[in-house]
């Protein structure tokens, strides 16, 4: 088996976390694609430290959700999307090293959470209406300039 880190999910699950399950530390959950798996029929595992060696090695909880490439890959973007929520809903709230089971984690919480996810994605779109993030983004930009502009004229001037 081989571990790449997939920064396109784990994007996607940080985005998905702020909006759905805030109780995920982003900075403790990782996302990973890996290859070359002999297991037949899974897309995806959310893996985590057991508590009783959290506790013996004094660590803190942390989770890396594993995107078996060969079958994530090739699914569409519903799909995936579908399969990342799958695998944050294993985290419980205490996000305490734990694992919520499939009784929670089931077809109907995944459709509910997806629409959620899809509304909620929607709506923070369309709440930038006025362009807020573009204009800050390009006044930045501007404030550069400007600063670079004022520094060659001082130069120049003296």
């Amino acid at each position: 088996m081989k571990y790449v880190y997939a920064e396109d999910l784990q994007k996607t699950a940080e985005e998905i976390s702020r909006l759905l399950f805030p109780h995920v530390k982003i900075e403790r959950m990782k996302c990973f694609r890996s290859y070359g798996t002999n297991s037949r029929g899974t897309i995806a595992r959310c893996h985590t430290i057991g508590k009783l060696l959290q506790q013996a090695a004094g660590i803190q909880p942390f989770y890396a959700l594993e995107f078996i490439s060969e079958r994530f890959d090739e699914l569409d973007s519903e799909e995936k999307i579908k399969v990342i929520i799958h695998e944050l809903m294993h985290i419980p709230k205490t996000f305490g090293g734990g694992f919520r089971q499939h009784d929670h984690v089931c077809d109907k919480n995944i459709n509910t959470c997806y629409r959620t996810y899809k509304e909620k994605k929607k709506e923070t779109e369309e709440g930038d209406f006025l362009g807020i993030r573009e204009l800050k983004w390009k006044n930045q930009d501007n404030i550069k300039r400007i600063k670079d502009a004022l520094k060659n004229a001082k130069d120049s001037f003296f």
